[in-house]
């Protein structure tokens, strides 16, 4: 059978690579250019697009014997992650481009791609999970093994069909395994860092990038308490996320954080952190590992951002993509456009966008 390697560049998809072909694969490998980034000015050590990133992935493949190719998916990242990264934070939000690049550039044109090259599966170096149940015939998305380095929360979007046709070797290794592989076979990439930032974003600098995008500076407006009254001034929604407290531009006698962003008066509310709690919040866009919507109110542990453990929740379902979710104790920061993932122990049931 023959796969399509996703390589970015990285140690984990090199090593990806290397377990498929270990398991008698016919492998090809591919990398995904997703954003001119010179043209940017992003400096290519922060992207995962760069010239380098991809010379190192076609040195690891053609040392296992692989052939690689580039697919150019820029313009619809610009459509489909960058646009709607940029909307999302001038509408108050928060988002999460990575799970929506996932969704529709791993998950959906490259699918695409593999069909085209006769490949059964697409491979990629996420820390993740996929079993079959033969009691319930579903594919089931699990945490990795490694803890430190699950990233079932950003591939909460995928379907029954992309489960059958997707391989992540890597599931059940450490990171320490992973380098350690690398570095048996020699790997060029086998000590490369990890990469941090959101690859279209120079240096976590959201805002410049949103206002380079537009052509046009974001437009001030006041900070205001819950009760409307006027603190200070802000220097653009899109320059703050609900639960910050560093960057304000203004000084308080006590610590004071963002509590909600107000696009419709171009209003950034601020409060004490008591006032960051909430226990309950609206997901929507809820997408069903199993593909079946629930029914019926369950009990599950629900996870609100990426570097954050899961907590006891009850999850009641509003409609086929919608859920009301109640926490059994209050959660500091519930951020609007951030992903609300539900879990059943180490399985995925689904996911989606918090609205509110």
């Amino acid at each position: 059978m023959k796969a399509l390697i996703a390589m970015s560049g990285g140690v984990d998809s090199s090593v990806a690579a290397k377990l498929m072909i270990e398991e008698g694969y016919e492998c090809i490998g591919c990398t995904m250019k997703l954003f001119h980034n010179e043209d940017a000015g992003i400096p290519k050590e922060h992207t995962c697009c760069s010239l380098d990133d991809v010379e190192d992935a076609r040195m690891v493949a053609y040392s296992l014997g692989m052939p690689h190719y580039v697919f150019n998916f820029s313009e619809d990242f610009k459509e489909k992650i960058i646009e709607k990264f940029v909307c999302s934070y001038e509408a108050g939000l928060t988002p999460n481009p990575c799970i929506d690049c996932n969704r529709y550039m791993k998950f959906d044109k490259l699918y695409e791609r593999a069909k085209l090259l006769n490949c059964e599966y697409v491979v990629t170096g996420h820390y993740a999970r996929i079993e079959y149940d033969i009691e319930t015939k579903k594919y089931l998305l699990k945490k990795a093994v490694d803890d430190t380095k699950d990233q079932s929360y950003v591939l909460y979007t995928m379907t029954q069909d992309q489960l059958a046709h997707t391989k992540y070797p890597l599931g059940g290794l450490t990171k320490v395994e992973t380098r350690a592989i690398a570095e048996k076979n020699g790997f060029v990439n086998a000590h490369k860092a990890d990469s941090q930032d959101i690859c279209f974003v120079p240096n976590g600098d959201y805002a410049a990038v949103i206002e380079q995008h537009r052509g046009t500076p974001c437009e001030e407006g006041n900070f205001v308490d819950k009760d409307g009254k006027v603190l200070g001034r802000h220097k653009g929604i899109i320059r703050y996320t609900v639960g910050q407290r560093k960057n304000l531009g203004i000084s308080f006698a006590k610590p004071m954080y963002v509590c909600e962003i107000r696009p419709e008066d171009n209003t950034v509310v601020l409060g004490e952190a008591e006032e960051l709690l909430s226990t309950e919040m609206d997901v929507s866009d809820v997408n069903w590992i199993s593909g079946t919507a629930p029914t019926e109110s369950f009990r599950c542990k629900v996870k609100i951002r990426y570097r954050k453990s899961e907590e006891w929740a009850t999850v009641i379902p509003v409609s086929e993509q919608k859920i009301h979710v109640v926490f059994d104790e209050p959660q500091r920061a519930i951020t609007p456009g951030q992903a609300a993932v539900l879990y059943d122990g180490d399985v995925v049931l689904g996911g989606g966008v918090i609205e509110k």
